[in-house]
C-alpha cells in the first residue's frame, strides 16, 4: 500500500501545537486505548450493535487523524460510514493497519 503509515507533517504539527512531551503522552494514551476500541468494534459487530460499532469506529478514526495515521483513519472512517461488515476481513485489515501505526508512533515517540 502506498499510503504512509503516519503523515510526518501532521505528527510534527501535533508536536509543535501541543509540545513534544504532551504529544508523547497522547501517543501513549492512544496506544493504550486503541486496542480497547478495536475490541469494541469486534464485540459490536458480533452483537449487531450498529450504533456502538459506529461510535467505536468514529473514535478510532478521530484519534488516528490526530497523529496523522492516515491509513488507519481511512479504514476506520469506511467502517464508521458503512454498515456492519458481514465478515471479519475489514476488522483484520483495520487491526493490521493499527499494528503498523502503533509501531510507527512508538518509533516517532522515542526517535
Amino acid at each position: 500500500m502506498t499510503t504512509q503509515t503516519i503523515d510526518p507533517a501532521a505528527f510534527n504539527e501535533l508536536q509543535e501545537t501541543a509540545g513534544a512531551e504532551f504529544a508523547a503522552e497522547l501517543v501513549g494514551t492512544f496506544l493504550e486505548e486503541a486496542p480497547e476500541m478495536l475490541a469494541e468494534l469486534r464485540a459490536a459487530r458480533f452483537e449487531g450493535a450498529v450504533d456502538r460499532f459506529r461510535r467505536a469506529a468514529h473514535s478510532l478514526k478521530s484519534n488516528s487523524q490526530t497523529f496523522g495515521a492516515t491509513e488507519l483513519a481511512a479504514l476506520a472512517r469506511a467502517l464508521e460510514l458503512g454498515s456492519i461488515p458481514t465478515s471479519d476481513a475489514p476488522l483484520i485489515t483495520l487491526e493490521a493497519a493499527y499494528t503498523r501505526a502503533a509501531q510507527a508512533l512508538r518509533d516517532l515517540k522515542h526517535g
